[in-house]
């Protein structure tokens, strides 16, 4: 069943308690640049940085006591490894964390100083897919996707959700795309509670998949991409796939110029900290690739999780 506005309003209920409202912001200087009026929902002031905790919380205190008991389980590299591991701590029960063993420190000893139970491989899909599997059999824990999974999708949909309390009268709400988890809960919230409303999706030009992916009406995986937005990298899911092709309108692809031009003009303008994969959403606007002048436009910044010895402009 694909989930409905009426299970991300569950979800919203759900982690009521753990998560952050974040709030919307505005900057005067952004909107003259772009020639919209933008309105930044900001999930970099999320709980982990990241609107990922959302799905996995929602995923963690949506199981069962008898399952809970024996834990949750994922492979990822970054944020949802994070978020997974907080939720878990949240509720008391394990999580077991694979991660590459070439995986940024500063993710590494973010997902350990939230109690995550990290497990190390191979830097390979095969590799983290297969130490799971044999983690899960072991353990019995339940396997959390990073966007693959229903309870994340619905738990990433309470952004917009908020979004649209805040700010009910939007044309256009634009996020960012990798895996398609933030998106497909975007949308449905989106065009469930406001009819007539615009989804439009930024992809980096140089991880294009789900802009191919959408051409092709199928999913075309990820090969090799090279972006500076590390968060989008990965290939639609089954899942999110359907849900992106009935609910949103286009993706819209962004240089590498500019993800780090808009990337830089929020933090020198807005003063908040955002990572490039959020960038690529403000992209969709800096850029001007499609007209979206004069509209009122909700922006989902997806994250703050910078290496700070690694900014793009250095």
């Amino acid at each position: 069943m694909t989930p409905t506005l009426i299970d991300i309003r569950t979800a919203a209920q759900r982690i009521k308690p753990y998560a952050h409202r974040t709030p919307v912001l505005t900057n005067e200087s952004l909107n003259q640049q772009v020639g919209s009026q933008v309105f930044l929902k900001c999930e970099n002031l999320q709980k982990v940085g990241a609107f990922k905790f959302r799905g996995a919380c929602n995923a963690v205190f949506s199981l069962t006591d008898e399952e809970a008991a024996r834990g949750v389980c994922t492979h990822s590299s970054g944020n949802h490894a994070a978020a997974l591991a907080l939720a878990a701590r949240m509720r008391g029960i394990p999580a077991y964390i694979v991660m590459p063993d070439n995986a940024p420190s500063v993710k590494k000893n973010a997902v350990a100083g939230y109690g995550g139970l990290i497990t190390f491989c191979e830097p390979t899909l095969e590799a983290r897919e297969s130490t799971l599997d044999r983690i899960r059999l072991d353990t019995g824990a339940t396997v959390v996707h990073p966007y693959n999974d229903e309870r994340v999708i619905t738990g990433q949909g309470t952004a917009a959700l908020e979004l649209l309390e805040d700010v009910p009268d939007l044309d256009v709400i634009i996020a960012p795309v990798g895996g398609g988890g933030l998106l497909s809960g975007t949308a449905i919230a989106a065009t469930e509670i406001k009819k007539g409303i615009r989804v439009i999706a930024g992809e980096p030009e140089m991880a294009d998949d789900a802009f191919r992916s959408l051409q092709a009406g199928e999913i075309i995986p990820s090969k090799n991409p090279k972006t500076i937005a590390d968060g989008l990298l990965t290939s639609l899911g089954s899942l999110t796939f359907p849900i992106i092709q009935k609910n949103v309108e286009q993706i819209v692809t962004v240089s590498e110029a500019g993800i780090i031009e808009s990337m830089k003009y929020v933090w020198e303008r807005a003063k908040i900290i955002i990572e490039p994969s959020s960038a690529v959403a403000i992209g969709v606007l800096w850029e001007k690739k499609i007209d979206l002048s004069r509209l009122k436009i909700g922006v989902i910044i997806s994250g703050g999780n910078v290496d700070l010895a690694k900014l793009p402009w250095q």
